[in-house]
């Protein structure tokens, strides 16, 4: 099994700054190759959504180096992977919670990590960002954190309806902000000739699940730079169907 990956990133047509921050790296591992991706959406005044952003890529980038190699020496566990990646979270919370009082501002950001190995994925997420697994079908991966999606689960909502709801944007979930903040954890097993996709929100507003897994599925098979390809055509999209959002996406293939 190999991992090829890909990402790109746009601040788009109306935003003077991009506050997306992301990283995908292939490793070599004593127990077979792994793919780390993580990708972040900041929010907040001037550059500090940026900040708030780059700050979670540097915790996950730190973990990658100081924890993982240790970690991969056998077998990963669930519940080594969520204690630790929790601890990130409640450290980072606080961190930009600290900048924001500071700066007498709200500071927050998205986060949406994928660890893969050649047996199984582990996943966090929190706020609006996503994860999507491309095979012969799109399935979404994570759970939004909005006002929108919290109906959606009550019933309240379909999710086509909550995809057009104004309120599809109120965060009931980011690091920064709260207090305290849990991160939602999935996991399952790595499915080959597959691709996973971790996207911020302003990927997604202006195509559709089916029309990621069309375009995407014609890299099967392919290269790098085939995925490069499909990734730019879709930022290009959603720039054209009026996305003022930063737009991001960061691609990972399954062979």
């Amino acid at each position: 099994m190999d991992f090829y990956i890909s990402a790109t990133t746009d601040i788009g047509i109306k935003r003077t700054v991009n506050q997306d921050s992301l990283t995908v790296r292939k490793l070599a591992t004593r127990t077979g190759p792994m793919v780390l991706a993580v990708l972040c959406d900041g929010m907040g005044g001037l550059r500090f959504g940026e900040m708030a952003s780059a700050s979670l890529i540097g915790a996950f980038t730190d973990w990658m180096y100081t924890y993982l190699p240790v970690l991969s020496q056998k077998p990963l566990e669930d519940h080594v992977i969520r204690e630790q990646w929790t601890d990130i979270i409640i450290a980072e919370n606080e961190k930009i919670r600290h900048f924001g009082r500071e700066h007498n501002c709200n500071v927050g950001s998205t986060v949406t990590a994928l660890l893969l190995t050649e047996n199984r994925y582990f996943l966090l997420n929190i706020g609006d960002s996503r994860a999507y697994e491309v095979s012969d079908r799109a399935r979404q991966l994570t759970e939004d954190h909005t006002l929108a999606a919290d109906e959606v689960r009550r019933g309240n909502m379909t999710r086509e309806q909550a995809d057009q709801a104004p309120m599809q944007n109120v965060l009931t979930r980011c690091v920064g902000v709260m207090e305290e903040v849990q991160p939602d954890m999935f996991f399952g097993d790595t499915k080959k000739d597959a691709l996973y996709i971790l996207c911020s929100d302003g990927f997604r507003h202006h195509i559709s699940m089916e029309e990621i897994r069309e375009h995407f599925k014609k890299c099967f098979g392919g290269e790098e730079q085939e995925i490069k390809q499909q990734e730019e055509y879709l930022v290009e999209l959603n720039k054209q169907r009026g996305e003022t959002d930063n737009i991001s996406v960061v691609t990972v293939m399954v062979r």
